[in-house]
């Protein structure tokens, strides 16, 4: 499949992607990729820098012609978002991602793509390689760990790079340029509690909640998707209320970052009450799913009788964590009063784990308002303790503030219109970009973000467009000879 890949124009981004992708890159476990990449330098030629947190920077000079103009930084992240579907049989730490191509679209076989931020990264190595290419000095910075946590951003030092402009290749509508994004922090609530022993009369089912689309929390948090935690723990809720149904095991959704596609939940329950509560469950899984079928066609609950667990939890501990679950906000908390249409705060409950006796419940809470932002993380903090949990707030990374009057913006601004015959959508994301973090140690570096059209980033689902990579490709080589002379 990657050889149909390969043969796609523009063959230059086609084939550096196929080459990334054949490279295992999860979060955190960023080794291979980092020297593919320290090789892929070293083999031009190049500068080839990696720094303490593992971050790649390769140096090209300036093709003849272009030396008088200002250096620039293109920069993108190697790690991917590693989601598969529950039936793909796929190792994400040995296996390198199986595209294939459906109409305008390049797929991965039931797994993320990489695209987010793979075709950033080939666009770097394209322009690294040619030989024909028109460009200033290019500083190539190629940060880890994006999706996790930002910690290649984080831990970039001030005094590496030199360029006074940076182009970040992160964003994912063809007709967007960047100007500014959200921040984040997670919030983690997490206790333990007494195990109690099942009684004889309990019978075991296994409730699992699957077929959600998932995807980004950040970007497509506003479009009202269905989060599988939020959904399971309204029909543990239910259960119990109705049925004194007892929690066993719950395992939901996977990465901060990923809206929730999967939970898991073992439980018992009376067995003189097992048809009645299957009659319920079945119902109020069938109302859940008509309230979403619009967005969530493919959506369903599976209820089946297992083993009965040997443990449930404490009955005090589920009433709590239930009823918290219930309460803690998912999904958009204010919507910016000076951006039409732009999510300003919102909160993913991305990960909840009960098990053997301890609790972990994870969030991922974003804003472009850094009180507003401590203002919900404060929301879910006072939510959890009430049930007795910790709460820590880490990772905490700030937004990106727009510059309106950069002078890169002027040059993506015309020259996409005078490409396209219609101007660019210039705009903040409620994503998390690298930018604002990266400006903290190069405060006076001009930052502007864009990129081809990615869908269904962060899912099994995610795909990029074909036709959009050609006019990205096109609007990356002509910013390349525009950018502004020196001084």
């Amino acid at each position: 499949m990657s050889q149909e890949v390969r043969a796609l124009e523009p063959k230059a981004l086609w084939n550096k992607f196929a080459d990334l992708n054949a490279v295992p890159r999860p979060s955190k476990k960023e080794e291979r990729v980092i020297q593919f990449m320290k090789d892929f330098g070293a083999n031009l030629g190049l500068e080839v820098i990696e720094d303490e947190v593992g971050n790649v920077i390769i140096k090209k000079p300036a093709t003849s012609g272009m030396e008088n103009r200002k250096t620039i930084v293109m920069q993108s992240h190697l790690d991917m978002v590693h989601q598969k579907n529950n039936d793909t049989d796929f190792d994400f730490d040995t296996q390198g991602i199986e595209m294939k191509i459906e109409g305008d679209w390049v797929k991965a076989n039931g797994t993320t793509l990489g695209a987010d931020n793979g075709l950033g990264v080939a666009t770097i190595m394209a322009i690294l390689e040619s030989t024909a290419i028109v460009h200033p000095a290019i500083e190539a910075l190629f940060t880890i760990d994006e999706e996790t946590g930002m910690t290649g951003a984080m831990g970039l030092k001030g005094g590496l790079l030199t360029g006074e402009i940076l182009l970040n290749l992160d964003t994912e509508e063809d007709d967007e340029i960047g100007v500014g994004c959200a921040g984040g922090v997670d919030v983690t609530a997490t206790r333990t509690y007494k195990q109690e022993e099942t009684p004889e009369f309990k019978k075991g089912y296994t409730i699992t909640v699957k077929g959600l689309q998932g995807g980004h929390s950040g970007m497509e948090i506003i479009t009202g998707l269905g989060n599988a935690n939020k959904i399971m723990n309204r029909l543990l809720f239910d259960g119990f209320e109705n049925f004194g149904l007892r929690i066993s095991e719950i395992n939901g959704g996977s990465l901060r970052n990923a809206i929730p596609r999967e939970s898991t939940a073992i439980v018992a329950i009376d067995a003189v009450h097992e048809a009645a509560f299957l009659s319920e469950m079945n119902a109020l899984a069938e109302t859940i799913k008509i309230e979403n079928k619009t967005l969530e066609p493919d959506f369903t609950v599976v209820i089946e009788a297992s083993e009965t667990p040997e443990f449930i939890m404490d009955l005090g501990i589920q009433e709590g964590i239930t009823r918290a679950l219930y309460s803690a906000l998912n999904g958009v908390y204010r919507m910016s009063a000076d951006i039409p249409g732009l999510v300003e705060t919102s909160n993913n409950i991305a990960r909840v784990i009960i098990k053997d006796g301890a609790i972990k419940i994870g969030c991922l809470t974003r804003s472009s308002v850094e009180s507003a932002k401590l203002d919900l993380a404060n929301v879910l903090r006072a939510t959890f303790e009430l049930t007795g949990c910790e709460v820590e707030l880490s990772g905490d990374y700030p937004g990106w503030t727009p510059n309106m009057d950069s002078s890169i913006l002027k040059v993506l601004s015309s020259l996409y219109e005078k490409l396209n015959g219609e101007k660019a959508h210039v705009a903040a994301c409620h994503a998390g970009l690298e930018c604002g973090i990266l400006g903290q140690n190069y405060p006076d570096m001009e930052m502007i973000s864009f990129g081809p059209t990615i869908k269904g980033a962060h899912s099994p689902d995610e795909r990029a467009s074909i036709s959009s990579a050609k006019k990205y490709w096109n609007f990356v080589l002509e910013i390349l000879k525009e950018i502004p002379v020196k001084g």
